[in-house]
């Protein structure tokens, strides 16, 4: 009896479990310690793990949902349609964790409301804030949608499809103006930032990126769900999309090499700092292989390495985000700021979190319209459900 009314021990399971608990018991001693009691910010350094990756990672790796959405809706691709749902998904739980990790971070979390009725239309903050609450509630009526659907709300869901169009340009819209407004936050830097990372150009370097990582995320969360939740997606569309993000890549590693000749930068290439490395180490991860990768056909064809090229992609984009936020103004601030184990805890329960409402949600609702094709070329492997049971 007990058996039949417990899940069985794994792992994973008591991975997780423990992840879970160490992270709400961070965040309870978050709130009632404060940031001072958990975290290694200072007024030196104020802005760390969790704005360089909870809010600025996040935002980004959440791309997917107006990329595609403009691919599939805007452009009257139809063929891309079956990827909208599962990348919908993705963005609109990617925005919900980002504003908790912001709650989180927020020194007075409790004023996070002022920015509805205190309005600095000057600042980026004050826009960047504005966007993503419109672009939150922009996804939510995306969703919503998937939601009528499943249990047969026609007259609501009528109307809801007859505005999706406007939805959709506005969710671009926003996504646009967020995304690239995340880059001008740093353009106020331009003294505190490292000189490899501080560009009058970062808006479209984050704009531009996160196109870039939005279509891997793609990529990447159809061969993780085909892989643990017997979800998948046609691997001929991912396989197309990964030419969009190869093509991203090529046009941001290109502006950052000219950049740097144009701007005499370039010599801070051969200086031995750890700024170096870091800054060798994103080009590599992020730019130069998944790019070679992706230009190859017949690795671009197997679903093992386009999933190794988005792998790759989504570390170089996190990767750069971390750089930019926190690695490039560390020298001027003056001090080796590394994030507690409680900061790195809630981090990683906030995606823990993520991941298994993710699992939640598309087993009860229509996510995956299209499952993977069989007989697709994968050249090394089957991941169609029934491949992974004979495995098992």
């Amino acid at each position: 009896m007990i058996n039949k009314i417990l899940p069985k021990i794994t792992f994973w399971r008591v991975v997780g479990v423990s992840i879970a608990i160490f992270g709400i018991y961070s965040i309870i001693e978050r709130f009632v310690y404060g940031l001072g009691a958990v975290t290694n910010l200072s007024d030196e350094f104020p802005w760390g793990l969790w704005i360089g990756f909870d809010v600025v990672c996040g935002v980004g790796l959440a791309a997917g949902g107006f990329t595609i959405s403009a691919v599939a809706h805007i452009f009257h691709i139809k063929k891309y349609e079956p990827l909208t749902r599962p990348a919908i998904l993705t963005a609109f739980l990617g925005y919900a964790f980002v504003a908790l990790g912001l709650i989180v971070d927020l020194g007075r979390w409790y004023n996070i409301w002022h920015p509805l009725i205190m309005w600095n239309p000057s600042s980026v903050m004050f826009e960047v804030a504005w966007c993503v609450m419109l672009y939150l509630t922009v996804l939510f009526l995306e969703f919503a949608s998937y939601a009528l659907e499943k249990f047969n709300f026609n007259k609501i869901l009528k109307l809801i499809r007859k505005a999706l169009i406007p939805i959709y340009i506005l969710g671009i819209i926003l996504s646009t103006l967020h995304q690239s407004s995340l880059g001008s936050l740093f353009l106020i830097l331009p003294t505190k930032m490292y000189p490899l990372w501080y560009s009058q150009y970062l808006p479209y370097y984050f704009f531009f990126s996160a196109i870039a990582v939005g279509f891997s995320m793609i990529v990447f969360e159809s061969y993780m769900s085909s892989r643990a939740f017997g979800h998948g997606l046609k691997f001929s569309l991912l396989s197309e999309i990964s030419k969009i993000t190869m093509v991203f890549l090529s046009i941001i590693l290109a502006a950052k090499v000219i950049e740097l000749i144009a701007t005499d930068k370039i010599q801070y290439l051969f200086i031995p700092v750890t700024e170096t490395y870091m800054f060798y180490l994103e080009l590599i991860v992020g730019y130069i292989i998944p790019i070679f990768l992706l230009s190859n056909k017949e690795l671009r064809t197997s679903r093992k390495w386009l999933y190794i090229s988005s792998v790759f992609v989504i570390s170089g984009f996190m990767l750069n985000r971390i750089n930019v936020s926190i690695t490039s103004i560390q020298r001027s601030a003056g001090v080796d700021y590394f994030p507690s184990a409680q900061e790195i805890g809630i981090s990683i329960f906030i995606v823990t979190v993520g991941v298994w409402v993710f699992k939640l949600i598309s087993n009860y609702f229509p996510v995956f319209e299209h499952e993977i094709e069989e007989g697709e070329n994968d050249h090394a492997e089957n991941v169609s459900v029934e491949g992974i049971l004979a495995n098992k």
